[in-house]
């Protein structure tokens, strides 16, 4: 965890795009919630396939302006270098910053359809600084527990130093319940001289039936005694959020006191159980530990 310790901490907070008028005038009261808090940025998923494409723009073009800088999800899979291309100059002609580059996977349905010239995160990172130069940060993903389709760990480790190699500024990790998984592929990191900020992901827990179908398809762990108390509170949706908050609560704790250079919230456009557990670390205007 050494080379994490050198970087500033940045908090962040992951919304998705809403389908409805009424959806977009929660996430905007969402918004406010969070904004209180006066974190780094927020990020704005996008769906397979570029699937919300539009969604997405508007969603982040109407945060963006309000004051918190925002970062698009931006993904390859089915997508050309000229559409590409065009979000990136759409992007930086209205002031963002921040990119938030992966792979992506195809909408159900849609077969292995697309373009294939863009077919990995790396080659994704690669377009942009080629298109783009250093105006954005780039945020890549990173997988503690392991990329559900990669072939071993090894393979895994390799795939994440592509991206870095392409120029990738900093990370995000998939969500994750065992702080030992994250200090280890740190580790791994360290070892292979891959020095940049690798942020943990973190997913408050509100609904255990969500959660287990979230990470199944994901390949988030979720270790068994978490697993085992909260079948136990069947439904009991207060037990569950109390428990879930202490969870998150104490994972946040052990991480940044160990280095973690901060923390980026799965909010599910939600504010309240991201802000529980803010609130519970203290962190206040971003208070270091």
């Amino acid at each position: 965890m050494e080379t994490q310790k050198q970087f500033k901490r940045r908090f962040s907070f992951e919304f998705f795009p809403p389908k409805t008028q009424e959806g977009m005038d929660k996430l905007q009261a969402v918004r406010d919630q969070l904004a209180d808090r006066n974190p780094d940025f927020f990020s704005v998923t996008y769906g397979a396939g570029g699937s919300t494409r539009e969604r997405t723009i508007d969603t982040v073009l109407t945060l963006h302006k309000q004051g918190i800088s925002t970062a698009p999800h931006l993904s390859c899979v089915g997508a050309t270098k000229e559409s590409v291309a065009e979000l990136l100059d759409l992007y930086k002609e209205n002031g963002i910053q921040r990119i938030v580059a992966l792979r992506g996977d195809l909408p159900s349905g849609m077969g292995t359809g697309g373009s294939v010239e863009l077919r990995y995160a790396n080659e994704l990172v690669e377009f942009i600084r080629e298109h783009t130069g250093d105006h954005f940060s780039i945020e890549v993903a990173a997988y503690p527990e392991f990329h559900p389709q990669a072939k071993n760990a090894e393979d895994d480790l390799r795939n994440f130093q592509r991206k870095v190699e392409a120029g990738a500024t900093s990370a995000i990790t998939q969500y994750f319940y065992s702080p030992e998984a994250y200090f280890y592929f740190i580790e791994r990191c360290e070892k292979a001289g891959l020095n940049i900020p690798i942020v943990p992901g973190i997913m408050p827990i509100t609904n255990y039936s969500r959660l287990a179908r979230f990470s199944d398809m994901c390949g988030a762990e979720i270790p068994r005694w978490i697993r085992k108390q909260l079948e136990a509170y069947g439904d009991d949706m207060a037990s569950i959020v109390k428990f879930g908050d202490e969870v998150v609560t104490r994972l946040c704790e052990e991480l940044l006191k160990a280095g973690a250079p901060g923390l980026h919230f799965y909010t599910l456009n939600q504010a309240g159980p991201s802000l529980r557990v803010w609130d519970n670390l203290g962190l206040g205007d971003k208070i270091s530990f």
